[in-house]
């Protein structure tokens, strides 16, 4: 049996690096459809909605491969229509491609947020110890930080980009190495296998990728 599994991300279709990465945890014969909550705007549209401080501040990709800072708030009041479009597409499963925290959105219920898998397997694999967090933007630590803050959690955080060449990853992940974590979490959807690949070679640690372990739990309800 063909099963849908829609897919929104924080900025623009089509994103064909998410969409192959999840498909490849997916049934074989899944169908995946993918919505922005940033779709239909031009780059001037998209320009006009800056972040207005560090707690708004979301990265993501447009289409075409251009980077950018968004506001949050402008990503959260555009995400109830992608969903409704994900909706109307018979989407089986859905996931909000972001790995920031969100409050409550019309149309999200049993919508998988990454947020919540990463926070889950980070807290039932490391109760208490030093976690080190690749975050995308250096603006975005403080806000980060006091997302996974628990008690008995030290957090470190290193910042590089996602699309970042292999020596900025490498340098970003030494310099995260130094803090010695017990167990590191790449807090973006952006981050691809190459990174975690690239983090587990400088630091000897457990190392979580958003996207890939969204995606097992995302087989799981698929399946």
């Amino acid at each position: 049996m063909t099963r849908t599994l829609g897919i929104v991300t924080i900025g623009q279709a089509p994103r064909d690096d998410i969409a192959e990465l999840f498909a490849a945890h997916a049934p074989p014969d899944t169908r995946i459809v993918l919505r922005g909550a940033l779709d239909g705007l031009s780059d001037a549209e998209v320009d006009a909605l800056p972040p207005l401080s560090g707690a708004d501040t979301l990265y993501t990709s447009l289409r075409g491969g251009r980077d950018v800072k968004i506001s949050k708030q402008a990503v959260i009041d555009r995400s109830p229509e992608a969903l409704a479009r994900l909706r109307a597409d018979g989407c089986d499963a859905i996931v909000y491609a972001c790995t920031g925290e969100f409050p409550p959105m019309p149309g999200d219920e049993n919508v998988l947020f990454p947020s919540r898998v990463l926070a889950g397997l980070a807290e039932g694999l490391l109760p208490r110890g030093r976690l080190g967090l690749l975050v995308p933007l250096a603006e975005q630590g403080e806000k980060l930080t006091k997302k996974w803050a628990r008690p008995g959690l030290e957090i470190v955080f290193e910042a590089v980009v996602p699309s970042a060449g292999t020596a900025e990853v490498t340098a970003a992940a030494r310099r995260l190495g130094r803090h010695r974590p017990d167990l590191v979490a790449l807090d973006c959807m952006s981050y691809t296998p190459a990174t975690k690949t690239t983090v587990k070679d400088e630091i000897e640690a457990p190392v979580l990728l958003a996207v890939t372990a969204t995606g097992r739990v995302l087989r799981e309800l698929l399946d």
